[in-house]
């Protein structure tokens, strides 16, 4: 049986069904089901906390709202990237399926694991631009269904795709400015206390295994066909 369903799926990837808006497409379903979990889990519905302790020696710092908005700029450009200028189809492919693998299984663990945490800071010391955009961010953005971090899983997701891709070989300074973004990216969901340690590593342990079966596993040879 999992032989047959190697077969399909290959098969389906051979006559191109994976096309450029295939991940446009599931990210609209992917909001609408996070949408929908949003109004599931609630505090009046009740959720597991997401904590470490190391979370509460973690200052909060409204700074790092600049590299946390970055995010959607750094994912969308991913896209457009190999959509527009890098053409092979099997390196877009890649960055494709391991996005959904990731986002597939965030959905899956948030419907079966309610999660949420308590780090928020109840006020801020000081006001400015950058407080005033993180109340903007905590207003739109509610405290559950964190486990694991998309931003970090997804951030970690174009690093590695546009890392890998023949187009980059030769630039290694935007290799390594991206790096930067990305840690960057990374560090903010900790010091906006949007997430824990615990949904980073969470995130980087399911990227890590997702990119093991995506560009290095003997079905990873099959897409360079």
């Amino acid at each position: 049986m999992l032989k047959l369903l190697k077969n399909i799926f290959f098969e389906l990837k051979r006559r191109c069904v994976f096309r450029w808006w295939a991940l446009p497409v599931y990210a609209l379903g992917y909001y609408i089901a996070f949408i929908l979990l949003e109004h599931h889990v609630t505090a009046g519905s009740g959720y597991h906390l997401i904590s470490a302790p190391v979370d509460y020696k973690i200052p909060f710092c409204e700074y790092f709202i600049i590299p946390y908005n970055a995010w959607f700029v750094y994912i969308m450009g991913t896209v457009a990237f190999f959509v527009l200028v890098n053409r092979p189809p099997k390196e877009y492919y890649r960055f494709e399926i391991n996005m959904i693998i990731g986002m597939t299984i965030f959905l899956l663990i948030s419907w079966l694991y309610p999660n949420g945490l308590d780090l928020r800071p109840e006020s801020f010391a000081h006001q400015n631009v950058f407080t005033h955009m993180v109340e903007n961010l905590y207003n739109r953005d509610t405290p559950t269904n964190v486990f694991p971090s998309m931003h970090v899983y997804n951030s970690v997701c174009a690093y590695m795709a546009l890392r890998s891709c023949d187009w980059m070989k030769d630039k290694r300074w935007l290799i390594s400015l991206l790096l930067v973004l990305t840690i960057l990216i990374i560090a903010s969901t900790l010091f906006l206390k949007q997430h824990s340690i615990l949904d980073v590593f969470a995130a980087l342990v399911i990227n890590y295994v997702s990119y093991q079966i995506v560009y290095r596993s003997r079905w990873a040879a099959r897409w360079q066909d």
